[in-house]
Parts: C-alpha cells; structure tokens; sequence
C-alpha cells in the first residue's frame, strides 16, 4: 500500500516521505540514494493512545459502575534518515529538518493512503536529535518525539451540508437548478467521536436558533440577525464563539446574548437532526454547516 506522509508547521514550511507500507528499512540501505532526501524509517504514533477510565463505586457495591473515558494526549514517533552527496549539503538538510521540527510552532501530520488523508495535529516535544553522521559525512538518522494535546486524527475536509437539496436539472444553457430548501437536514457523524461543528446563519432573523434535535440540544441567541449580516458560531472546546459579522466585515461579539439554556453540541455519532429555526420568518434563509470528523486511530 503506497503512503505518504507529511509534517506541515503552521509557518507552512513541511518535510514529506513517500514509499511503501512496507518499504520502512534501515539506513544502511539508503547509502547513494539521493533522489529524497528524507527516508522514512519509523513512524509510531498511528493508533495507540492510552485511556483514563473513570469508575464510581458504592458501598458493598461488587465491581464499579462506568462513568466516563477519556482519551490521553498522543505521543507520535518519527526516526527518519538524510542522505545527502556531500557535507555541506547534509549540513543544510540538518538546518532545514530544525527549522521545521522547531517545538516553538505548532504543526500537523498529513497521512494520506487508499486515496483518503488524516491529519494529526503536533507539537515536537523537543530540538530533533541527530546521530552520528556516517564515516563520510553523507548520511545521518534523525528521531523527534512529538505531542498531541488532541489525541484524535481528523478528515482534513470539511464537510458542508448544502442549504439545498438539488431534485433535478434543466437542459438549459447556464445555471438553473431546481430545489427544495430545507429547515432541517440529517448529518451523518461516522467517525470514532463526537465532534464540534462551524455553522453560518445569513439574515435575515429574529432570534436565530441552531438545534441538535438527536439529543435536544440548541444554540439560541436573543438577538435580531440583520439582513446582510451573517451569524457565525464555533463550538470547539476551548474555542467557543458566536459572532455576527456585518456587510462591512465588522464582528460583533454576542456571546452574552446566548440564551441560558443554550449548549454548544456536538455532531454525536451516528445520525443527527440538525433544525434552524427563529422567531421571525427565515423563509429563503442560507445555513451552512461544517465540521470534521475524528477517528482514534488510523
């Protein structure tokens, strides 16, 4: 099975290996091979990942009741070797392979296969350390630990789910579309995780509402969305938000507005009934969702 994997950090500067599943090998075998410099020799990483499993247990109780588990942070291994034709090019690849594994920026793995891609994203948890160069000074083993506060591999794409339901299409030259426009829509999370979405409500509406009706959570916010502005809410962990940006770019924070009863839900896995709805009438109203999915190992 052909692979490829990338490191991306997030000043866009990346390092790519490519091969076979099976073509992992050691140094040795890359001596005069200098068509990729960066040959991949183990990459750990790929589904293991402990879990803190939380029981509760009552008096006289035999065994323990589960109440949740959670996932640890990730710990990924990369060992790869450079191959170079002299010393000063093995130099400048050892400058280069710093600068991109540098543990002061973020970054993300691209594992790409069978025609789909992963991400994961990263932080080295140190410099890369760097073994003895070869007797000649053309080739040398590289290792860098890595950290992953987020331990779940993520489909790269986002999905969006289309405002319209297309029915059919007429012959005619140009863009005509024939539709029904939905005020609920049914999302299929089919990855390991619950997982958060990005939504974008156009006005115009009263009170807009987002509702997970699969588990009877919303998102309601007490304020008028006028026509041209655009109501957007992220309901990542740690980055929760809802604005309303107008025509002009402005972003208007309206957080406090949220009514009390309102939680920031995840796509489930499994079906979800997405419903939007206001207090106003929305009809011709444009809702776009997205999110990605999350998968435990890959």
């Amino acid at each position: 099975m052909l692979y490829k994997l990338k490191y991306i950090n997030e000043r866009g500067e990346s390092i790519e290996f490519k091969g076979n599943q099976y073509d992992f090998q050691e140094p040795t075998e890359f001596k005069n091979k200098t068509t990729n410099p960066f040959n991949l020799i183990r990459f750990e990483g790929f589904g293991e990942v402990g879990a803190n499993v939380q029981l509760q247990k009552a008096p006289f109780q035999d065994g323990s009741t589960h109440i949740e588990t959670q996932l640890e942070e990730r710990h990924p291994y990369l060992e790869f070797v450079i191959v170079a034709n002299d010393w000063n090019t093995l130099s400048m690849y050892r400058q280069t392979v710093s600068q991109v594994f540098n543990p002061k920026i973020n970054g993300r793995f691209e594992l790409s296969f069978d025609n789909k891609t992963y991400v994961l994203d990263s932080i080295p948890e140190s410099v890369p350390f760097f073994a003895d160069e070869d007797a000649v000074g053309r080739s040398q083993v590289v290792s860098v630990n890595f950290i992953c506060p987020s331990p779940y591999w993520k489909s790269p794409t986002i999905e969006e789910q289309p405002t319209f339901e297309p029915l059919f299409q007429f012959p005619f030259e140009g863009v005509f579309e024939i539709g029904i426009q939905r005020d609920n829509r049914i999302i299929v999370n089919d990855g390991d995780a619950p997982t958060p979405v990005f939504i974008e409500f156009y006005g115009p509406a009263v009170n807009p509402k987002i509702t997970n009706k699969t588990t009877g959570e919303f998102i309601k916010v007490n304020q008028t969305l006028q026509e041209g502005e655009v109501m957007k809410i992220d309901t990542t962990p740690g980055n929760k938000s809802v604005y309303f940006i107008q025509p002009d770019g402005t972003a208007r924070n309206v957080f406090n507005w949220i009514d009390l009863n309102s939680s920031f839900f995840q796509l489930v896995v499994g079906e979800n009934e997405i419903e939007y709805s206001a207090d106003s009438d929305i009809q011709g109203a444009i809702v776009n969702i997205s999110y990605r999915k999350l998968y435990n190992a890959v």
